[in-house]
């Protein structure tokens, strides 16, 4: 299992950054354009426990990929819990906590993962997979800087 954590200040409100987070349709303002994130099912406006979503992106080399999603904890404008149903990973549990701080929000996602078994998972987590998050959640801290001004 691999853990990865985020933290950054927002400079808006508790509210407005609930808001703005738990709506599932900002989702794809988040992610990079050649990832192709699209929402194929109904999106509500915020996010509730024992919502699904399905998703297609193309994560890595343009191959299109289709992804479901339960939310399955959710404490408004403090966290909500996303995890895959069905995917590219064996586990995908990511949560999303947001804290009021000085300077506005101070939003953390904690994302636990794993590949679906291979004796090659780690090389391939190391040298493929943990980059491309990464890089989708420095995307994610660089569009923030002009959505949320």
């Amino acid at each position: 299992m691999t853990t990865l954590k985020w933290e950054e200040t927002i400079p808006i409100s508790l509210k407005e950054s609930w808001r703005f987070f738990s709506n599932p349709k900002n989702l794809s303002k988040l992610m990079p354009s050649h990832m192709d994130f699209q929402i194929i099912s109904d999106a509500p406006e915020e996010v509730y426990e024992g919502m699904v979503l399905n998703y297609s992106v193309r994560p890595l080399m343009g191959i299109k990929m289709y992804w479901s999603t339960e939310i399955t904890q959710v404490k408004e404008e403090s966290y909500f819990v996303d995890n895959q149903i069905s995917g590219p990973y064996k586990i995908w549990h990511h949560q999303h906590h947001f804290e009021e701080c000085e300077g506005g929000v101070k939003m953390t996602d904690i994302l636990n993962y794993e590949l679906p078994y291979s004796i090659f998972n780690t090389i391939i987590n190391n040298l493929i997979v943990k980059n491309e998050i990464q890089k989708i959640f420095t995307y994610r801290k660089e569009s923030l800087k002009t959505l949320l001004k």
